[in-house]
């Protein structure tokens, strides 16, 4: 059985597994990602993002970061995602993906590595919830869970692209579908927080909350209209 990430419980992580056992999972990611069941597909349906609390914490691994094509829409983080998949899937034996703690607070999203990581080439720190523009649960690859930031001063100085997507592997289809609504959910209270603020420019983002078939079969009827 391939490895997969602990849940957050509170108790001590386990210690990491061999390296090349991490590399069999994410080669295989592919097959991992089946089609959900008529019972997942129905629960996923129910979920509200205003059942989530927050803070809420994911382990993850981070596939890392691609330049994005715009602010919003999963048109602009497909192509990434499957590059960094594609990348992924090439690491040799001994290397393995930063393996981090995501926590999503109503202020924004918290990225470190946990006591077992080794590889240390990850863009870790605070991300404030008003530079996230768009998050979604990978429509291919239903564990991945990619958002595009903003990177406002590459923008001003024109010497970098401004949007970053960032992709990370969950342990489960359902915890990638978790973190997305608990993103909503930072969205939504950041949004009364603004409303309250007459001086306070609104920034614009975006969250997907539809599940991977529901994305897809959209994007089917989209192709077919044009």
């Amino acid at each position: 059985m391939a490895w997969l990430p602990p849940k957050m419980n509170g108790s001590k992580a386990p210690a990491p597994p061999p390296a090349d056992e991490i590399t069999k999972e994410i080669r295989k990611l592919n097959f991992d990602d089946k089609p959900a069941s008529n019972k997942e597909t129905k629960q996923h349906q129910q979920d509200q993002p205003s059942a989530v609390t927050l803070p809420q914490e994911f382990v993850v691994k981070y596939l890392g970061r691609r330049d994005a094509g715009g602010l919003w829409g999963i048109k602009h983080t497909r192509k990434p995602v499957d590059e960094m998949v594609a990348q992924a899937k090439e690491m040799k034996a001994g290397e393995t993906l930063p393996f981090l703690k995501l926590t999503v607070s109503e202020k924004g999203v918290n990225i470190a590595e946990m006591p077992q990581n080794i590889n240390k080439d990850f863009e870790g720190g605070f991300y404030n919830i008003d530079v996230i523009s768009y998050g979604v649960q990978d429509l291919v690859y239903t564990r991945v869970f990619a958002m595009i930031v903003v990177k406002e001063e590459a923008a001003s100085l024109k010497t970098h692209h401004p949007f970053q997507c960032h992709a990370f592997v969950c342990d489960s289809r359902h915890n990638a579908r978790k973190l997305t609504f608990a993103l909503a959910q930072a969205f939504q209270q950041f949004s009364k927080e603004v409303k309250g603020k007459a001086n306070k420019k609104p920034k614009k983002f975006a969250i997907d909350l539809r599940s991977p078939e529901e994305i897809e079969v959209d994007l089917k009827e989209a192709d077919s209209e044009a």
